[in-house]
C-alpha cells in the first residue's frame, strides 16, 4: 500500500492544534480509548497507562480522515506521532507487540537498531512492520527532527 505522506503531514498541520503539536511532548496519541481522547494519554511508557494497548483504537482527531483510514487499514492501534529531536536516541528496550512504522520526515542519519542490526526506513510512502518485541532503539543522529507514525499491530 502506497501512503500519501504529504496528505498525512497536511492533516497533522490542519487538525492537530499547535498547542498540542508544539508542546514539550515528543509523542501525540492519534488513538485513544472510549471516553478519553487526551492526545497525551497512551504516550510514553506502558506502566503510565491503565488500559491495554489494544484499547487504544478510537481516533483522537476525527477530522484526520485519511490518516485514520490508513491506521485502520493497517490494523494499527495505540498509534502515535513520534517526534524525535536531532541528536537523540531511545533506550534499548523491548515492546510487548510488534510496531508498524510510517516514516513521515527522516533522512539517512536516522535509523533503528533491532537485535544489533541497523536499518534505515525512508519517508517514501511505505510502511514498515518492525519486530520491536526484540531489543531495539531508534537513533536520530542528524541535525533535523525525525517524525514517524508508530502503532501496535497484531501479527
Amino acid at each position: 500500500m502506497r501512503i500519501d505522506i504529504e496528505r498525512i503531514l497536511f492533516e497533522i498541520k490542519m487538525y492537530i492544534p499547535e498547542e498540542v503539536y508544539y508542546n514539550k511532548s515528543t509523542q501525540i496519541a492519534l488513538q485513544g480509548v472510549e471516553g478519553n481522547y487526551d492526545p497525551e494519554y497512551g504516550t510514553g511508557r506502558l506502566d503510565t497507562i491503565v488500559h491495554k494497548e489494544s484499547d487504544f483504537h478510537v481516533p483522537n482527531f476525527m477530522r484526520m480522515e485519511y490518516t485514520n483510514h490508513i491506521l485502520n487499514s493497517l490494523g494499527m492501534y495505540r498509534s502515535r506521532i513520534m517526534k524525535m529531536e536531532s541528536k537523540t536516541c531511545y533506550t534499548y528496550h523491548q515492546d510487548p507487540t510488534m510496531r508498524m512504522h510510517i516514516p513521515l520526515v527522516t533522512n539517512e542519519n536516522c535509523f533503528i537498531i533491532v537485535d544489533d542490526i541497523l536499518r534505515r526506513y525512508p519517508a517514501d510512502g511505505s510502511n514498515y512492520l518492525i519486530d520491536t518485541t526484540k531489543m531495539h532503539t531508534a537513533v536520530n543522529a542528524s541535525r533535523e527532527e525525525r517524525i514517524h507514525i508508530v502503532g501496535c499491530v497484531d501479527v
